[in-house]
């Protein structure tokens, strides 16, 4: 894809602070970061988003992200992580090739979690069977 800002990364055509990389994947530091140390891993095919991600390279995937993830967490000291991946427009992805973010995350560094919803038994229970129902 050309017009992939992701695949002009990986392709060389646009610089990026590349951190890490393998036969299938890239990994460099987000230039608008969350917290100190924030990456993204990106695979060096284009894909849209992580249903389009091939299964057979999950392990792979995997096995990366968590090199990644340790080699991140000791050089910034951080006290844990967020892995976060944003599919479709409605969740936030503003690139689409599909991409992972590592988040290093401090004691006290004013990050919060998701907010949450209250829902009915009721309404649990009918989502539950709305997801069983599709084939």
């Amino acid at each position: 894809m050309t017009d992939c800002i992701f695949c002009k990364i990986v392709s060389r055509e646009l610089p990026a602070e590349i951190i890490g990389e393998d036969e299938n994947f890239i990994c460099f530091l987000d230039i608008k970061p969350i917290a100190k140390g924030h990456a993204l891993i990106v695979p060096k095919k284009h894909y849209k988003d992580i249903l389009e991600f091939p299964t057979d390279m999950e392990l792979d995937f995997f096995a990366f992200l968590q090199k990644m993830t340790k080699k991140i967490i000791a050089a910034v000291g951080a006290h844990g992580y967020n892995i976060g991946m944003n599919n479709g427009a409605a969740a936030g992805q503003v690139i689409f090739h599909q991409h992972t973010h590592i988040i290093p995350r401090f004691n006290d560094d004013g990050l919060v979690s998701w907010p949450s919803k209250e829902l009915s038994p009721e309404e649990i229970a009918e989502i539950k069977q709305q997801i069983l129902n599709v084939h």
